[in-house]
């Protein structure tokens, strides 16, 4: 009962902040609009608590009222997330898993939990980066985990980059399909989550023995 009450206050919570964003963005002009969206999405890569998924579903509501655009607020988003992950990814490849003896961050997420998140990348490949785009809760300690293992750059940007071009399109036109009712998309993404993670399960684990099979065929092969 406790935890219900605390999920009630916390959803109420939420519903107030973002009606006070949705109500500031409407004071500015669109391009003064881009910018704080851009602003605010690069910042979570600071550790800022913001939501990015919920700051788009809020924005996405504003380009029925002619606020601003679809396809610039997608270009906007784009390249606000990517610069948060771009800063979460290289804090993990910069100081690797010194980073946990901070407090914070050890709160956050413990050395156990990255040793565990780093054997998923290191089985599963870049590609995990473009799944756990989809998987908020797992989204920006995977991101530490890959830039601790030394990834290149280019995978975060290509595989990120891609599932971002997936994910945009999807939050901002749901929203407009559904007249502007962010909270109804909020909920059900809550809910597919919970069916979404053992998908994304099996599709991982499926990439592992597509590749697993790749590598006995290519050992199998004779060398001429």
């Amino acid at each position: 009962m406790a935890a219900h009450g605390r999920g009630q206050i916390q959803a109420v919570r939420l519903h107030q902040g973002m009606t006070r964003i949705l109500d500031f963005l409407q004071s500015l002009q669109p391009i003064e609009a881009y910018a704080l969206l851009l602003g605010l999405l690069a910042s979570s890569g600071f550790g800022l608590p913001l939501s990015e998924d919920i700051l788009i579903l809020g924005a996405a509501a504003l380009t029925l009222r002619g606020i601003i655009e679809p396809w610039p607020l997608v270009a906007v988003a784009w390249c606000g997330i990517l610069m948060a992950d771009t800063l979460v990814f290289h804090w993990g490849k910069r100081f690797g898993s010194r980073l946990l003896e901070h407090r914070w961050l050890a709160r956050w997420i413990t050395p156990d939990r990255l040793e565990v998140l780093q054997q998923r990348v290191r089985r599963y490949g870049p590609a995990t980066l473009f799944l756990v785009r989809f998987m908020p809760g797992f989204r920006s300690p995977v991101l530490l985990a890959a830039g601790s293992l030394q990834l290149p750059y280019r995978s975060l940007f290509i595989w990120d980059g891609l599932a971002a071009c997936v994910e945009l399109p999807l939050l901002v036109w749901g929203v407009r399909y559904l007249g502007g009712r962010w909270e109804e998309i909020l909920d059900l993404a809550q809910r597919f989550q919970q069916v979404l993670l053992p998908v994304l399960v099996l599709v991982l684990f499926g990439v592992w023995l597509w590749r697993r099979a790749r590598r006995r065929d290519h050992a199998s092969r004779p060398d001429w």
